[in-house]
C-alpha cells in the first residue's frame, strides 16, 4: 500500500479553478464514495477549503491509485485529467504525510499562521469517520497531523498575529475606509467562516448584521456577537446602510448581483461600499467590482498579492524564527509517524519469525518426549523452559535491531533479509510499502510531480 496526496491548491492554481473543483458538503460525502469504490484506492480522505480540494488516500498501486484520485477530481470538476493536469499536485509517502502535517500547521495557507485550516481538517477527518473511508493507514496519519497542527500553534508564536484570510481582508478594508470601529457591517453566511468574521468584526468594534438563508443560524450567530440578524430579502435595505460587506455563503451560485448593489447605491448617497468576498465559489457578482463606489476584496486579490510577494505572508507578521520553528516541528513529528509506519511494516515478519521458532521448539519437545517416555514432569518442564529461553535470548537482538532500523532509510530491506534467511515465505504485502514509493530509478522519493507528469512516467511499480 502507499499514501499519496493529490490535490489543487491556491500555490498552483487561479481561484477560478479553484472555484470550478470547490466542494460542498453533499459533494464531498459523495466524491469520498466514489473514491474507495475506485479501483485502486482503500481509505481517502477530502480536504475542501476556500484554498484548495485535497486528497489523501491509500493505494494499492502508485499510478493506478493517481489514476483514479485525478480521474474522481476531473469529474466533478466538470474536466478532463489533462485539463486539471497542470495544476495538479501529487505527493506520495513521507513527502505526503509532511504535506498533510504542514498543511494542518498553516504554513502552507495563503495566510501563513492561520489557524481556520486546523479545525477545517478536524471537520474533514470526522467526515470521512462517519462514511467510513478512513482506516488503520489514514487513522494515524490524519490524528498525527491533526496533533501536529496543535503542537505549532501552541507552542510557536506563529499565529500571535491572529492571521486569517477575515483579518487580512479586513485589513484591506481599513486602509481604503479607515477604522471599522462603530461602522455598520453586513455579514452574509452563518457558517464557520461567517462566525470567523462576525466574530473578528466584533472584536474590531464593528456594528455587526448577520443574515443567513437560516435565519436561527444568523440569529445565534448575531447574538454571540451582540448584533442583530436580518433577512435575505431585505439585503438592498440592509447594504444601503452598511459600510462594509462580508460575504461568505455555501451557495454554489451567485447571492450578491448587481441589481442588488445598484440598487443599495442609489440610497447611499455617494458613501462608499467595501465587499470582502471570502467564499468559494465567488458569492459577489464579478461586474459589481466595476461599479462606482465599490471596492471588493476577494480571494483571487489575496491570492495575486501573494503571487506578486511569494516570500512575504500575505498578513506580513510572523516572524521568520516562528517559521522556522513551526517547520521543525513538523519535521521531528512526521519522522517519528515515519518510524512508526515503517517498524509496523517489519512486524508480521518478526512476528512470524517467532512462531516459526515456537513451532521448531514444540516439534523438538514432542520428539524429545517420544525419546525419553519415562522423563519425570519436573524434568520435562524445566527442559522446555530452557529450550525456549535460548531461542529467546538468540531471537531478541535480531527482532529489536530490525525494529529499530526499519525507522532507517532502507530499513525494510532488513525484513527482507529475515525472510529469505529464514525461509518465513511471507507473501509480498509486508514489502510493499517500500516497494510502492520506488516509483523511477531517476526519481528522488518525495518528487513532486503534475498528475499528468506522474502518469507518463515509465518504469513505475504497477
Amino acid at each position: 500500500m502507499s499514501l499519496l496526496a493529490v490535490g489543487i491548491s491556491h500555490q498552483t492554481a487561479p481561484v477560478a479553478l479553484l472555484e470550478q473543483v470547490s466542494m460542498s458538503g453533499d459533494d464531498t460525502v459523495k466524491t469520498l464514495h466514489e473514491l474507495v469504490d475506485s479501483e485502486h484506492v482503500s481509505e481517502a480522505l477530502v480536504l475542501a477549503t476556500c484554498n484548495r480540494i485535497e486528497v489523501f488516500a491509500e493505494v494499492d498501486r502508485f499510478h493506478g491509485g493517481i489514476t483514479d484520485v485525478s480521474r474522481v477530481l476531473a469529474r466533478h470538476a466538470g474536466a478532463t485529467v489533462e485539463e486539471l493536469s497542470p495544476y495538479v499536485t501529487v505527493y506520495y509517502e513521507d513527502q505526503a504525510i509532511g504535506h498533510l502535517c504542514t498543511v494542518a500547521a498553516g504554513l502552507d495557507s495563503m495566510v501563513v499562521g492561520e489557524t481556520q485550516v486546523l479545525g477545517q481538517l478536524r471537520a474533514a477527518y470526522a467526515l470521512a469517520q462517519e462514511e467510513g473511508t478512513v482506516g488503520r493507514e489514514l487513522h494515524p496519519i490524519a490524528q498525527r497531523a491533526l496533533r501536529v497542527g496543535k503542537r505549532v500553534h501552541a507552542e510557536t508564536g506563529i499565529d500571535k498575529a491572529g492571521a486569517s484570510l477575515v483579518s487580512v481582508a479586513l485589513d484591506r478594508v481599513t486602509r481604503t475606509l479607515g477604522d471599522l470601529a462603530g461602522r455598520p457591517v453586513l455579514v452574509v453566511g452563518a457558517g464557520s467562516m461567517g462566525a470567523l468574521a462576525a466574530t473578528t468584526l466584533a472584536r474590531r468594534g464593528a456594528a455587526v448584521t448577520v443574515s443567513s438563508r437560516t435565519p436561527a443560524s444568523a440569529a445565534r450567530l448575531a447574538e454571540s456577537v451582540g448584533g442583530r440578524q436580518a433577512d435575505l430579502d431585505d439585503l438592498a435595505a440592509e447594504l444601503t446602510a452598511a459600510d462594509v460587506l462580508v460575504t461568505c455563503t455555501g451557495a454554489t451560485g451567485t447571492v450578491i448581483g448587481t441589481d442588488v448593489v445598484t440598487t443599495a447605491l442609489a440610497g447611499r448617497a455617494g458613501r462608499p461600499l467595501a465587499i470582502v468576498d471570502l467564499a468559494l465559489p465567488r458569492d459577489v457578482d464579478a461586474a459589481v467590482a466595476g461599479l462606482p463606489g465599490v471596492h471588493v476584496v476577494d480571494l483571487a486579490m489575496l491570492q495575486g498579492e501573494r503571487a506578486a510577494d511569494p516570500g512575504r505572508p500575505v498578513a506580513g507578521s510572523v516572524a521568520a524564527d516562528d517559521i522556522a520553528a513551526a517547520h521543525a516541528l513538523v519535521e521531528l513529528e512526521t519522522s517519528l509517524l515515519r518510524a512508526e509506519r515503517q517498524a509496523a511494516t517489519v512486524a508480521p515478519t518478526v512476528s512470524a519469525l517467532r512462531s516459526q521458532a515456537a513451532d521448531v521448539v514444540d516439534a523438538e519437545l514432542l520428539r524429545l518426549s517420544t525419546r525419553l517416555p519415562d522423563l519425570d514432569a519436573k524434568a520435562r518442564s524445566e527442559i522446555a523452559r530452557t529450550v525456549r529461553r535460548v531461542v529467546d535470548k538468540l531471537l531478541h537482538e535480531p527482532t529489536v535491531r530490525v525494529k529499530e532500523l526499519a525507522g532507517a532509510p532502507g530499513g525494510t530491506d532488513y525484513a527482507d533479509a529475515l525472510r529469505a534467511l529464514f525461509g518465513l515465505g511471507l507473501d509480498g504485502d509486508t514489502a510493499s510499502l517500500s516497494r510502492a514509493v520506488t516509483v523511477d530509478p531517476e526519481l528522488p522519493a518525495g518528487t513532486t510531480l503534475s498528475a499528468l507528469d506522474v502518469l507518463s512516467v515509465e518504469g513505475s511499480p504497477e
